[in-house]
């Protein structure tokens, strides 16, 4: 049902990761710092939704589409519903973003300022994931390209 999409620019000081800050009218769950994140579409792959979401909250496109190999999952007990959520990996080369009404804020951040100011716990350790894969390039090599 549902996509994450973590996002990151190479700038001239390293990495940064994009991050946004829901808006107060979004529920649930507003103001909270977040990644790119979405419902998967009738008949629309899971990394086609990442490159939409990113599109539509950000005005982004990537020019590198990586699928991630771990999950997110969560349960939600009142529906008794478990998601596992295909998470992918997305480089781009803008850093000035159209924000969607989805969100009020942006920020570039390095990994640890990232880490810190994300809310969801799986997603603080999908950004240690991430980290040491960029940072490893044997690990970067086996990740799968979309785009």
């Amino acid at each position: 049902k549902y996509i994450e999409c973590y996002v990151y620019k190479k700038f001239p000081g390293g990495i940064k990761f994009l991050i946004l800050k829901r808006s107060p009218k979004k529920e649930p769950y507003p103001n909270i710092w977040q990644i790119i994140t979405g419902r998967i579409e009738k008949k629309e792959k899971a990394y086609e939704t990442a490159i939409r979401e990113l599109k539509e909250e950000t005005g982004l496109t990537p020019v590198n589409m990586f699928n991630l190999p771990f999950v997110t999952q969560f349960y939600i007990g009142k529906s008794d519903e478990l998601h596992l959520i295909p998470l992918f990996l997305a480089e781009v080369d803008e850093d000035k973003i159209r924000i969607s009404e989805e969100h009020t804020e942006y920020l570039w951040l390095d990994y640890k300022s990232a880490y810190n100011k994300i809310y969801w716990l799986d997603q603080k350790e999908n950004f240690k994931k991430i980290k040491k894969i960029l940072k490893d390039k044997e690990l970067f090599n086996i990740l799968v390209q979309i785009k």
